[in-house]
């Protein structure tokens, strides 16, 4: 018989502890499925951030590393300048990256530091309880801001691939979600594209995905990922942000 579908090597067998209709699961095997295709698991470093995905360490079948809360570039750094040819990511959250780590992601942009970002934006703090993130929707409700988030209190939310993009060290952004398939499908092909200038040695790459998160939301699954497409992809649109082309 065929063998039409397995499960990637580029994960460990190993259950998940993220929560029903979370979509850390299906990032993790879109990445594990890439690093298998591109024949990498064995050279690929990954950094770990501090949030939801603290033990991605434990399902990616490469070698990982944590970082202190919001450092993975500054760690992911480190690591690239030390095994240049070896491919290197970081995996971080909303609040992890664009706020107690926005130093450290605008200076690895700007310096061109040849790994790449996989940036999770579900628009709330998810590990510790749902407060509100830079990444927070207008009106959206939040333990931090129990009447939705407010132009004049907060600001606006934070564009993070847009931002990003405005430096000349990165080379490739590209904004994705993982609603249904053929966003799936859209989103793997991003992740392969940045791995792929990665290992061209081009510089920085960027990939942001807009996710669900059902528990802080008070969604049911398909209500939280129908958000994510009429509401987050509004603010937030999709596509590639940015593209050097070598």
């Amino acid at each position: 018989m065929k063998m039409i579908y397995t499960k990637t090597k580029g994960l460990q067998d190993t259950e998940l502890h993220y929560c029903p209709g979370c979509s850390h699961g299906i990032v993790h095997k879109l990445i594990g499925e890439v690093m298998e295709e591109l024949n990498i698991i064995d050279d690929t470093i990954a950094v770990c951030p501090v949030g939801c995905s603290v033990f991605a360490g434990n399902y990616f079948a490469c070698d990982t590393i944590e970082a202190a809360h919001g450092r993975a570039p500054a760690v992911a750094t480190g690591i690239k300048r030390t095994h240049p040819n070896q491919p290197v990511f970081t995996y971080q959250g909303d609040g992890d990256l664009a706020s107690i780590g926005a130093a450290e992601i605008v200076h690895a942009a700007m310096r061109g530091e040849k790994f790449t970002t996989i940036f999770i934006n579900n628009g709330i703090y998810g590990m510790t309880g749902g407060q509100m993130a830079p990444t927070t929707l207008i009106g959206q409700r939040a333990t931090t801001a129990p009447q939705g988030r407010c132009k004049e209190l907060h600001g606006e939310p934070m564009r993070v691939s847009e931002m990003l993009a405005t430096l000349g060290g990165l080379v490739y952004a590209e904004r994705v979600c993982v609603t249904d398939v053929p966003n799936i499908n859209k989103a793997k092909k991003a992740l392969k594209k940045a791995f792929t200038k990665q290992l061209n040695n081009e510089g920085f790459t960027f990939v942001e995905v807009l996710c669900a998160c059902p528990t802080n939301w008070g969604m049911t699954t398909l209500a939280a990922n129908e958000w994510v497409k009429t509401n987050m992809a509004e603010y937030y649109p999709l596509g590639v942000i940015k593209e050097v082309t070598a």
